[in-house]
């Protein structure tokens, strides 16, 4: 929904920022601003910022930035809706009702009833293992070595052993069966009825990001089959794109998550204090968990069951998360089963251990490939550095295949040379290969100059922020047209708009963003790093080259889009080219 520019700001300006990110980061004033360690990345000394004046943090460690939304945004993983209707209800500020089209109004409300009904079988299913029938249920807990604080942090609970009682609770609560199946709580059929999907088994809540129950997970006590029985797929509950343990791993702040087979590992290894760990819902890791991983970490652990199944899923799951941008390593549980047999037998240390000699994704798969050949003859190396040859071959970017060619060359004690001319063989062979772009340095050189225009960009935009002479001085010979990047001259026309109305605010003009991407763009446009300079002759120089590089480039541009026929148009061009290249025509002073 679209809430008025108006009522956005009135919210953020009754959120300050200082006030809000206290509630989550220790911050210490210095000077002007506030500073305490990044939420966002792992960091010994405080390199993240927080501005009560601009009402912006900025972390110049992993360039984190924004305003109150952002944050919101960033730490608790919310939309600009969700953070915009928290920090309302904060502030007290009522917001309109949203308005729908006939068929969104319908699935927006079913969302909300089926997140009602799991919430109701949430807490049913914990009350029934505190209760005396959920005896045996809380005794196997107990036996698996859980805490009561786990027990109740992770929401476990039993559903009990009469194959209707969540269904008889839930009917007295006004829920109709149409309902009921649609949340995958029930089944039906001509003969029984409608009875509960899960019954006589310890209860897993699987819970979004944003902590609210959407489907369950159920486990025997016993050998009956199926061991895990998971709620089906509904509106509110999509297994390809939600990762148990996500709700409480989001917030560790780890720079990686631990990514396990199952429900009692992720607990066994949170309880153990590795709070970064998730599971896949039941199924093998997709490329929707890889995209949902990869909002949070860079980089992950796969702590697989140690048997063949566990093997071949980890060797599925390595491409698929590099084709999203995350590395991975491969943790063996031997001489155990999984994490949490390991932890139980082990202890944290040792899994700690286990950790720091994880194998890297790629080597872990030759490692496995080693398998099917007899390394101790020429023939069965020569085959197996063959396949190797293939698979290094399918890296896209040189320095890293090359790389990798180098650590290949030394696990196997082959020359990398001759490895390399086996990959380029391979490559060539198999379609591959690449021909040498010739070009590609100009290239370079050319994407080298526009960052260093974009960052001049930047400069300017961070110098009218911080010092309003200094915009007086910018404002002369640069507007808003000369920020040629569409982001930047969105920000550069709201900013110019602001000082012409006498009310520089920074914070507000993201209120004009709705991305978290962009959040972060704008808060470093406002954040650029700018070289210290002593004198004021020192600066009013940055200031003039920086200010003609900008309008040299955006003139540039002008002229590559200028239409021969427009006259008046080339002559305004060529006026403004010669004050530019004027000496005498460009006067900065800031004193």
């Amino acid at each position: 929904m679209y809430y008025p520019e108006e009522l956005v700001e009135e919210v953020r300006l009754k959120n300050d920022i200082v006030d809000v990110i206290s509630g989550y980061v220790k911050l210490q004033k210095k000077g002007s601003s506030y500073f305490g360690l990044c939420p966002f990345h792992n960091e010994k000394s405080p390199s993240f910022s927080v501005s009560r004046q601009k009402q912006m943090y900025y972390c110049f460690g992993c360039g984190a930035g924004g305003n109150v939304f952002t944050f919101l945004m960033e730490y608790e993983n919310y939309s600009f809706t969700e953070a915009l209707k928290v920090l309302a209800d904060r502030a007290g500020v009522e917001l309109p009702e949203m308005e729908y089209s006939k068929e969104a109004k319908e699935r927006a409300d079913l969302k909300t009833v089926l997140l009602e009904i799991n919430k109701l079988a949430a807490k049913y299913f914990y009350a029934q293992l505190k209760s005396e029938q959920g005896r045996l249920a809380y005794t196997y807990l107990k036996n698996r070595k859980l805490s009561d604080e786990t027990i109740t942090a992770f929401g476990l609970g039993y559903s009990n052993k009469y194959s209707d009682d969540l269904y008889r609770y839930l009917k007295t609560k006004g829920y109709s069966d149409e309902i009921l199946l649609k949340a995958g709580l029930i089944s039906a059929d001509e003969k029984h009825g409608a009875y509960d999907k899960f019954w006589n088994r310890v209860m897993f809540p699987i819970m979004d990001a944003n902590n609210r129950v959407i489907g369950f997970g159920g486990r025997v006590m016993g050998d009956a089959k199926p061991k895990y029985l998971n709620s089906p797929e509904t509106p509110v509950f999509d297994k390809s794109r939600n990762l148990y343990g996500l709700h409480r791993a989001r917030t560790s702040r780890k720079p990686y998550f631990l990514i396990c087979e199952g429900y009692m590992d992720v607990i066994a290894l949170h309880q153990a204090g590795f709070t970064n760990a998730v599971a896949s819902l039941g199924t093998a890791l997709t490329s929707g968990h890889a995209s949902l991983i990869k909002r949070y970490v860079n980089e992950v652990y796969l702590t697989y069951d140690s048997d063949d199944a566990g093997t071949r899923a980890a060797l599925r799951a390595v491409p698929i998360l590099k084709e999203v941008g995350i590395t991975a390593r491969v943790i063996r549980m031997d001489p155990y089963k999984d994490p949490d047999e390991f932890i139980k037998n082990l202890g944290a240390e040792a899994f700690e251990e286990r950790i720091r000699k994880a194998r890297n994704g790629f080597m872990f798969g030759l490692e496995m490939l080693e398998r099917d050949y007899d390394m101790t003859s020429p023939e069965g190396k020569t085959g197996f550095l063959r396949e190797a040859a293939k698979r290094l071959a399918e890296f896209d970017e040189e320095l890293e295949r090359s790389n990798y060619i180098e650590a290949v060359a030394k696990t196997y004690r082959v020359n990398a040379d001759e490895l390399r001319k086996l990959v380029i063989k391979t490559a060539v062979r198999t379609g591959l290969a690449r021909p040498p772009e010739k070009p590609k340095s100009t290239l370079n050189r050319e994407k080298g100059k526009e960052d260093g225009i974009l960052k001049s960009q930047r400069i300017l935009l961070t110098w009218m922020i911080e010092d309003e002479r200094i915009f007086s001085q910018i404002r002369r010979y640069v507007k808003a047209d000369d920020f040629t990047e569409p982001l930047y001259h969105t920000v550069a026309e709201l900013l110019y708009h602001q000082y012409e109305e006498g009310a520089l605010n920074p914070a507000q003009i993201m209120n004009h963003f709705t991305d978290e991407e962009e959040h972060r763009r704008v808060a470093e446009l406002f954040h650029t790093r700018i070289k210290e300079l002593s004198t004021v002759q020192e600066q009013e120089k940055a200031l003039k080259e920086t200010i003609i590089r900008v309008r040299q480039h955006s003139l540039d541009e002008r002229a590559k889009h200028l239409e021969p026929t427009d006259i008046a148009g080339l002559q305004k061009l060529m006026a403004d080219k010669r004050a530019l290249q004027d000496p005498r025509g460009l006067h900065i002073s800031i004193n």
